[in-house]
């Protein structure tokens, strides 16, 4: 509910279209977390993007912890792109699924 909150607030959304979008995101997170996943998102550019992406750990490369100072954004969704084999996000308003 907060999630769909947020996406009322930035973009002025009707809440079921708001409850939609805002469960789509935590479907793909949750399919990321034990997979691979074939997903659409819009760039800022305006382009449609297709992504493979996941959070399951034995596709994650294995990293020494070195800490981040960088602070958490709520309005992103990072996630270990399979195919540039590098870290990548994007805005979770703007996935397309």
């Amino acid at each position: 509910m907060s999630e769909a909150h947020r996406f009322i607030k930035i973009s002025g959304l009707s809440m079921s279209e708001a409850l939609k979008k805002a469960w789509s995101n935590f479907k793909l997170k949750m399919r990321m977390k034990t997979g691979i996943v074939k997903f659409y998102f819009q760039k800022i550019d305006g382009s449609i993007r297709e992504a493979y992406g996941t959070l399951c750990e034995k596709y994650l490369p294995t990293v020494t912890v070195t800490g981040s100072n960088r602070k958490a954004n709520d309005t992103t969704q990072a996630y270990f792109d399979t195919e540039k084999q590098e870290w990548r996000c994007f805005k979770k308003m703007n996935l397309v699924y």
